[in-house]
């Protein structure tokens, strides 16, 4: 199984009086998405299904995302803040899909692909990674991890 994870963009409002959990992208963080959207197009990146994290930072990087690659995009809870390889085993065993997108957090998903495929990395905003997933395993191996300057090149 191909996995997906894409980290939400920017999000920092230096005068942000709200919860933590309601900042939605900046403006500068809708733009970086749209690149690494395009980005993802020219990689020929089209998973199955994207899910995203209820946060509205991560619910705008997915929707961007999904607008790019012409691809279903859903909400699911698993993915919000504390997620990890729990979450993501029940994640795969209910989405019976070939490839899928996750958009979430970190340090969730550095510590999960680390847990997957022993990998030492960390997942920048706006940054993605592939890792080829053995379901009879429930080990993973990293394909790929581009942080989203790479776009630019």
């Amino acid at each position: 199984m191909k996995l997906y994870f894409l980290r939400h963009g920017e999000a920092d409002w230096p005068d942000w009086k709200k919860s933590d959990d309601e900042r939605p992208l900046t403006k500068r963080g809708k733009k970086e998405m749209h690149e690494v959207g395009a980005f993802l197009v020219r990689l020929k990146v089209r998973p199955d299904l994207i899910l995203t994290s209820p946060l509205p930072r991560a619910a705008q990087t997915a929707e961007i995302a999904a607008e790019h690659l012409g691809v279903e995009c859903r909400e699911e809870q698993r993915l919000a803040p504390g997620f990890g390889p729990a979450e993501l085993e029940w994640i795969i065993s209910k989405h019976s899909v070939e490839s899928l997108m996750i958009v979430g957090h970190e340090p969730d998903f550095t510590k999960t692909i680390s847990a997957l495929t022993g990998a030492s990395l960390k997942l920048s905003k706006a940054g993605v990674a592939l890792v080829d997933i053995d379901l009879s395993l429930r080990r993973g191996r990293l394909l790929w991890l581009f942080p989203p300057k790479i776009v630019k090149n």
